[in-house]
Formats: C-alpha cells, sequence, structure tokens
C-alpha cells in the first residue's frame, strides 16, 4: 500500500520568496509573506479568498497580534498590520535597529508568554553579522549579536523549555534551554549539523521550522527538496519529498491542526523552475501528528 504523502497546491500564485506561514486558529486562515516583492498574503482554504497587502519595505516574519491583526517584522522596522481592512493600514512599534542597507529582520516565532523573538539576516554574507531581537510589549531589545550569518528555525518546544534556532548559512540547528518566565536563553548546544559539501551528501540546509504537539521538530531544508521531521534529541524520524527544490518554512494548520503548510522559492534559475514547476507556490500536506496553536504577541 502506497503511503507517500499527498502534495497539494494550496495558493497557485507564484512567490518570489514566500516565507513565514502562520495560522490564525481564531480566523481559520492562513498569513505568509512574499519578501522581495513587499507583500502579506491571507488565505482561507474553506472558501478559496485569497488577499493581499503591498507594503513599503519587505516583511519577513510574522506574529498574531493579541489586540486583532498582525505583527509585522519587515526591513525598515517591526509594524502593526491591520487585517480588517482590504487597504494598507500600518502603525510603526518599532523603526529598525540596524543599517538597512545591509540588514534586514528574517524568521521569527512568539513564546508562550507573547514576546516576539526575531532574528536578522546579515545580506553580504562575509562574517556572521547576524543578531536576535525580542519584542515585549511595545519594546524591541537585542538579545545577541554574532555567531550567526542568517538566523531562521526559529521554534519553542511544548512546554517552551527549549527553544530551537537555524543558522542557515552554517547548515546548522541549535537548541538551547529557554527559561519563559524571564526570556533567558543559555545552554546552547548542537541539535543537528546538516552536510555542507554540495558535490555530495548534500540534502539542503535548514531553513524555517515549526514543533509538533508532540514536540518534534519540523525542518524546511532549502535546496534539499524535502521537509524533514526530527525528535527532540535530533534523530531523523520522518521525511516528505517536495516538488519544490528550496521549501522556506513550514506551519501546522487547518481545524486540526493536521495541515502542514509549506512555503517556497520561485524566482529560482531556469533549469531549476524546469524541474520544479511547483516552486514559489504555497503548497499543503496532511500529517499525522497536529501542530499547536501559535501564541500571539502581547501588546
Amino acid at each position: 500500500m502506497d503511503t507517500t504523502p499527498i502534495i497539494q497546491v494550496a495558493c497557485d500564485a507564484v512567490m518570489q520568496t514566500g516565507e513565514s506561514p502562520l495560522w490564525h486558529a481564531d480566523e481559520q486562515v492562513l498569513y505568509w509573506v512574499d519578501i522581495p516583492a513587499r507583500t502579506v498574503h491571507r488565505l482561507d482554504p474553506a472558501s478559496g479568498a485569497h488577499h493581499a497587502w503591498l507594503l513599503e519595505s519587505e516583511p519577513a516574519s510574522l506574529a498574531i497580534a493579541d489586540q486583532g491583526g498582525l505583527i509585522v517584522a519587515t526591513r525598515n522596522g517591526v509594524l502593526h498590520l491591520d487585517t480588517a481592512s482590504d487597504a494598507v493600514r500600518t502603525t510603526l512599534i518599532a523603526p529598525a535597529p540596524y543599517d538597512t542597507a545591509i540588514t534586514r529582520f528574517n524568521d521569527g516565532k512568539v513564546d508562550g508568554a507573547g514576546r516576539y523573538w526575531i532574528g536578522t539576516i546579515y545580506e553580504p554574507r562575509d562574517k556572521p553579522a547576524a543578531e536576535m531581537y525580542v519584542l515585549e510589549q511595545g519594546q524591541l531589545r537585542r538579545a545577541w549579536a554574532g555567531g550567526m550569518t542568517n538566523s531562521n528555525g526559529l521554534a519553542f518546544s511544548p512546554d517552551q523549555k527549549t527553544m530551537y534556532h537555524a543558522d542557515t548559512s552554517a547548515h546548522l540547528l541549535r537548541r538551547f534551554h529557554y527559561d519563559v518566565a524571564t526570556g533567558a536563553v543559555g545552554n546552547e548546544q548542537v541539535f543537528r549539523q546538516f552536510s555542507a559539501d554540495k558535490t555530495s551528501n548534500y540534502g539542503g540546509r535548514p531553513d524555517g521550522g515549526a514543533v509538533d504537539s508532540e514536540g518534534n521538530y519540523w525542518s524546511a531544508l532549502f535546496e534539499g527538496a524535502r521537509i524533514v521531521k526530527l525528535s527532540p534529541g535530533g534523530e531523523v524520524l520522518a521525511e516528505i519529498a517536495l516538488p519544490v527544490r528550496c521549501p522556506t518554512m513550514v506551519a501546522f494548520g487547518g481545524p486540526n491542526l493536521r495541515t502542514l503548510y509549506i512555503t517556497s522559492a520561485g524566482a529560482r534559475p531556469v533549469e531549476e523552475l524546469a524541474q520544479y514547476p511547483f516552486s514559489g507556490k504555497l503548497l499543503a500536506v496532511q500529517v499525522d501528528v497536529a501542530g499547536r496553536p501559535e501564541p500571539a504577541y502581547r501588546q
């Protein structure tokens, strides 16, 4: 009996760099971004209704706002987007704390206490100069700096005692002890190191991730055409082959949180697009283990 998961196209529009899928459990819709297109997207899977907001600078990460709407981390800073309006209505919460010519916000997640953790990407990529910031009750602070080039893969364990993080450029997943009461991060450990040898045994590098209700970490492997499910100890439990070479992030959604949504990159070489014609589209696959509702940022 064939148990190969059926990959479906959830949204046929092609993204340049689709990222940050976020299921809003109260609204039963999926939000995500196209970074270079400066666009935030929303899909209602039940009706098929799709809407997009064009912003002034590149959005990279999304969070649910507890007072309604979304918190959006963009190149120029963190802002609130009023999603009740079809028009673009934004309010700046915090300006960018870095040189926007060479750095922008990237992947982010909200912890169980309502803090919004947001990493950056250092675009010259010639040194590990990316940073990690935390937005807490309207105040943005730097949590740590250096040691990474492209901050990605943020996620928290169900008990909020572990923070997961990917440095995509280093092909490395890390885990940290996390104190949700204080926001303190410590005891850094290698969670899983992926091969950087593109001549052999190359299966992609870790981009965005999510943790399911059993504590397993799901990672989108950019250039690997696959998703891997890792145990809390870092062992590969399952793998899903994809019809896109460059998945960027995953998110659990749907009424029972058993739909895994997958964003991907569409601005890729012509020969790659010929081999992977679904590149840039939003994909969905049904999985056996449910995810968890994403907590909201507390304003």
